[in-house]
């Protein structure tokens, strides 16, 4: 089975750990970029006229990004990262998913947090991509080593 890492990452947090789960596995990495980066002030989550509140106040949202070149075909697990934004993961990852058919494919998430949990984040996931086998995932802390990571990937892989 080959397995990629797909991540987004707001303030780095996040892509650091994909890295390291990328590695730790041997898999090919690929960043969500938004087509319009988020600024400190769009992430203040305090401030409900912030961009990623409105955009997490919209189950329809989806921010544009920038095409990766990703080939979904030549995968058969694909490991998913972001922060948990709003008790799920953002909508910019939702606008990634939307853009293949994960038939026979494996969706694991993981995610960084500041306190949140995954929640349910997996049947999110499910909603967008409808043809997946779509797992629950785990939260991780940001300072997880490779070792950690990869028992975790383990399990899938």
């Amino acid at each position: 089975m080959k397995n990629s890492v797909v991540y987004f990452s707001a303030s780095g947090v996040t892509e650091k750990l994909a890295k390291r789960l990328a590695e730790a596995i041997g898999s090919d990495i690929f960043e969500i970029v938004p087509r319009q980066k988020y600024t400190d002030k769009d992430l203040d989550w305090t401030d409900k006229n912030s961009r990623s509140s409105l955009e997490m106040a919209d189950i329809n949202s989806r921010p544009e990004i920038i095409k990766i070149n990703f080939d979904i075909k030549n995968y058969d697990n694909i490991f998913i990262g972001f922060p948990i934004w709003w008790y799920r993961e953002p909508s910019v990852v939702d606008t990634f998913l939307e853009q293949y058919d994960f038939k026979n494919k494996r969706i694991i998430p993981f995610a960084t947090s500041g306190g949140s949990g995954m929640g349910d984040t997996y049947k999110y996931i499910q909603s967008v991509a409808k043809n997946a086998v779509v797992e629950k995932g785990k939260r991780f802390s940001p300072t997880s080593d490779s070792r950690e990571l990869l028992l975790w990937a383990k399990t899938y892989i």
